[in-house]
C-alpha cells in the first residue's frame, strides 16, 4: 500500500486501509477528502476487488469524473493497472438510478427509451395537468408550477406526508391540500402516459427496485463496495436506498462533513451523517482534521463559529502553516461604502501580485451583489458571477433539445407541445390534440398529415412529421447528423421567434458539435437532463481567457471551491442568517453552517463586511427610508476575539484648514440664538 499512498497523514491512512465494516469519514473543510476517497478506491482495487463491483456515488457528475481521473493517475504512478477504472460504477444518485432503470426498467414497465425530464420540463408537465384540472381558475391564488413541483419533491425526498410538508415548509399553501393531492396524482399518470421520469422518479424507482425481493437481490449482488461522497447532502430517500443496498453496512463507506450540510431546501438532511453510526451498528468513525487550505488564523475563527452550533460532530481543524494573520471584520456605513472598500482591497491585492480570479466575493443571496456589480462595471473591473441562467435553460437550446427528445420518444408530451407551438398558428390546445393523436396511433407522426391545421402551419407540420419519422427509423445516423437536420428545420422558426439570432445560432452550432461525443440520442438527452452544462463555455471545454476576472458567487455555489482571498459581504442579521430561515433551531444551525462554508473557502486572507445602514427598495430606485442592521449573530464575542476589527474611514476626512466641528456647532447655535434677539 505504501507505493500507492506514500504521503497520507495518519487519519487519511486509517480511512484508506479500513476493512469492510461500515465506515464514516468526517472530513473537515480542506482536509483532503477527495484524495482520501480516491486512495480508498485504489486500495480496494489493489486488494482484489473487481472494478465493476465498486459503486462510487458523488454529488455531481463532474466530481465523479474528477475522482476517476485522479484514481487512474494514482494507479498509473504506482505502476498498477489503471484502465480498469473505466469499469467502476461512478456517478450521481440520479445518474446511477437512470443506469439501473435502463437495465431493469422493463421489469418495472418502462421501455428502454424512456425520457428523463429536467426540472423545468417537469414543471411544464405539472403545469399542463394543473391547467387541465382548472386549478389556476380557483377562487383563491393557487400555487404556481414551480411551487407545486417543490412541494411534490419535498414529499418524495423527505419521506414526509403532504400535510406535514405543507404545515412545516409551505404554510401559505395549506388550504390547497386536497387540490394538490389530485394534481400530483394526475402528474404521476401523465408521466406514465409519456414514458417519462423526473429526478424524483429516478430515486423512487431505484428504491422500488431494491424493495422487490428478486430484483433487489440482483441489484445488491452487483456491488461489493459502495462509497458515497458528500453524504451530508443526501436526503432521506437516498439514505433509505443505501440501507437497502447495503443492509448490514458491509462494504459501505460514506464521506462528508456535518458542518457543511447546507441543502435542506433540496430536502437534504444533516441527520443522515449524524445518525449513520446508529443506523449501521459497528460503524468506525475517522475524523480528518489536518487542514491543507486555510491559515491558522482563519481556522481559529471558523472552529469557534461552528463550535457554537446546537449539535454536530466535534472536530478541531488545524494547520501546519505558520501564518497567524487574523481575519478582518470591517464595519461599513452602508452598501455603497462596503462596495468601495471591497473594490479598493481587491485592487490592492492585485497590485501585490494576486490575480483577480484568485479572489472571490461571497454572499447569501444573489441580489446581494447588485450594487457591487454596478460599481465594478463603472470602474471597468471584469467579473464572473456564479449562478446565472444556465446554457441548457436558454429558450433556443431547450427548443432544439425538445426536437431530439421527440425523435427519441413520441410520447414525450412536454417536448411535443414545445416543438409544435413553435409552428405559426399552433397554440397549446391544438398542440395537445396533435400529440394525443400520435399517442392514439402508436407513435406514428404521419397522423399529422391528416390533421387539420392553420394554412400557414400545414406544410411545416407535414415536413416535421416526415423529418421525425425519418430520424426515428434511422437509428444508425450519428447524433450530430440528426441534430444538424433538426437545426436546419428549426432555424427559420428561430429567426421568426427570437431576437439576437446570430449568437443563438452559434450556440446551436456548438450544441451540434458537442453531439459528436455521444453514441446515441438517449445518452445525450439523459446527460443534458441530469447534468446540464452551466454555460456555452462548458461545451467548448475550459475557457482560455486572457483577461483576468473577479469571482462573485452565492455561498451555495461556492461550496467545494477555494480562493486565496475571500470577501464575505452583508454579514448582518437578516442577511446572514436570512430572515426567512430563523423560525427554529434547525434552520438557524443550517444558516450557521452556510456562514462557516463561506469562511472556510479562504486560504490566506478573509474579510467579513457588515454594512449597518440599509436603504429600502420598493421595486424601484433606492429610497431615503432606511433601517439599521446588527452584526450577524454568528460572530459572538469569542469569535470576534479571533478577528482584527476595523471601521471604514470616510472618503473625505476632516482637513486641518477647516473649522473644527465644535466651532461650527457654536457658530450655528449663536446664529439661532440671534433670531430671538430684539
Amino acid at each position: 500500500m505504501s507505493s500507492l499512498s506514500p504521503d497520507l497523514n495518519p487519519s487519511q491512512r486509517a480511512a484508506v486501509e479500513h476493512g469492510d465494516s461500515p465506515l464514516v469519514v468526517i472530513a473537515g473543510a480542506g482536509t483532503g477528502k477527495t484524495r482520501t476517497l480516491v486512495h480508498r478506491v485504489a486500495h480496494l482495487l489493489d486488494g482484489g476487488i473487481v472494478p465493476e463491483r465498486i459503486l462510487l456515488l458523488t454529488f455531481t457528475r463532474r466530481a465523479s469524473a474528477e475522482m476517476l481521473r485522479r484514481l487512474e493517475t494514482t494507479l498509473q504512478q504506482a505502476g498498477r493497472e489503471f484502465s480498469q477504472t473505466r469499469r467502476i460504477w461512478g456517478g450521481t444518485f440520479h445518474a446511477i438510478g437512470t443506469r439501473l432503470l435502463r437495465v431493469y426498467g422493463r421489469m418495472l414497465g418502462f421501455e428502454p427509451g424512456f425520457t428523463v425530464l429536467d426540472r423545468s420540463d417537469a414543471e411544464d408537465l405539472l403545469d399542463l395537468v394543473r391547467t387541465e384540472q382548472g386549478l389556476p381558475k380557483s377562487h383563491k391564488r393557487f400555487p404556481r408550477k414551480g411551487t407545486c413541483l417543490a412541494i411534490y419533491s419535498a414529499v418524495v425526498n423527505s419521506r414526509r406526508s403532504l400535510h406535514a410538508v405543507l404545515v412545516e415548509d409551505f404554510p401559505w399553501c395549506r388550504d390547497f391540500e386536497d387540490e394538490l393531492k389530485k394534481l400530483f396524482s394526475g402528474f404521476v399518470d401523465r408521466k406514465e402516459d409519456a414514458q417519462a421520469v423526473d429526478y424524483d422518479d429516478l430515486l423512487l424507482f431505484w428504491h422500488a427496485l431494491l424493495e422487490d425481493e428478486e430484483l433487489g437481490q440482483r441489484v445488491r449482488e452487483r456491488f461489493d463496495c459502495v462509497l458515497v461522497d458528500e453524504y451530508q447532502d443526501t436526503n432521506r430517500l437516498q439514505a433509505e436506498i443505501l440501507q437497502r443496498l447495503a443492509p448490514t453496512g458491509k462494504g459501505l463507506t460514506v464521506v462528508g462533513d456535518d458542518a457543511q450540510s447546507i441543502y435542506s431546501f433540496r430536502a437534504a438532511t444533516v441527520r443522515n451523517i449524524l445518525d449513520f453510526a446508529e443506523t449501521f451498528p459497528g460503524t468506525t468513525t475517522v475524523k480528518l482534521e489536518e487542514n491543507y487550505r486555510s491559515s491558522p488564523g482563519i481556522l481559529q475563527l471558523t472552529n469557534q463559529v461552528i463550535s457554537e452550533a446546537s449539535e454536530g460532530i466535534a472536530k478541531v481543524l488545524w494547520s501546519a502553516r505558520s501564518d497567524e494573520k487574523k481575519p478582518r471584520l470591517v464595519h461599513c456605513e452602508d452598501e455603497e461604502e462596503q462596495a468601495q472598500y471591497l473594490i479598493d482591497r481587491v485592487l490592492e491585492h492585485r497590485e501585490q501580485g494576486l490575480l483577480l480570479k484568485e479572489q472571490a466575493v461571497l454572499f447569501r443571496t444573489s441580489h446581494h451583489s447588485s450594487l457591487l456589480e454596478t460599481e465594478l462595471s463603472r470602474r471597468n473591473i471584469p467579473f464572473v458571477k456564479y449562478g446565472g441562467l444556465k446554457f441548457i435553460e436558454a429558450a433556443h437550446v431547450k427548443d432544439l433539445i425538445a426536437f431530439l427528445r421527440l425523435v427519441e420518444n413520441p410520447r414525450d408530451l412536454v417536448a411535443g407541445c414545445r416543438v409544435l407551438t413553435l409552428l405559426p398558428g399552433i397554440g397549446p390546445q391544438r398542440s395537445r390534440r396533435l400529440m394525443d393523436a400520435v399517442l392514439r396511433h402508436a407513435g406514428q407522426y404521419d397522423v399529422w398529415n391528416r390533421s387539420v391545421a392553420p394554412a400557414d402551419a400545414q406544410q411545416r407540420l407535414q415536413e416535421l412529421a416526415q423529418l421525425l419519422t425519418r430520424l426515428r427509423q434511422n437509428e444508425d445516423l450519428p447524433v450530430s447528423a440528426q441534430l444538424s437536420q433538426l437545426r436546419t428545420f428549426y432555424q427559420p422558426l428561430l429567426e421568426e421567434k427570437y431576437d439576437k439570432v446570430e449568437p443563438r445560432v452559434r450556440e446551436l452550432e456548438q450544441l451540434e458539435s458537442l453531439a459528436g461525443r455521444y453514441t446515441d440520442r438517449t445518452a445525450m438527452i439523459t446527460e443534458f437532463a441530469l447534468d446540464p452544462p452551466a454555460s456555452s463555455e462548458d461545451l467548448a471545454g475550459e475557457p482560455h481567457l486572457d483577461e483576468d476576472y473577479l469571482i462573485l458567487s452565492t455561498i451555495h455555489s461556492a461550496k467545494g471551491l477555494e480562493w486565496k482571498v475571500v470577501y464575505t459581504i452583508h454579514a448582518a442579521d437578516g442577511n446572514i442568517p436570512s430572515d426567512m430561515s430563523t423560525k427554529n433551531v434547525a434552520q438557524i444551525d443550517e444558516e450557521r453552517r452556510l456562514f462557516y462554508v463561506a469562511l472556510t473557502r479562504a486560504k490566506d486572507w478573509l474579510y467579513v463586511c457588515c454594512p449597518h445602514r440599509y436603504y429600502h427598495h420598493h421595486r424601484g430606485p433606492k429610497m431615503d427610508q432606511h433601517g439599521y442592521a446588527q452584526l450577524t449573530r454568528f460572530l459572538s464575542q469569542p469569535a470576534l476575539a479571533k478577528m482584527e476589527i476595523s471601521t471604514v474611514q470616510p472618503a473625505h476626512p476632516h482637513r486641518p484648514d477647516q473649522p473644527h466641528a465644535g466651532q461650527w456647532s457654536q457658530s450655528i447655535r449663536q446664529r439661532v440664538k440671534s433670531m430671538w434677539d430684539d
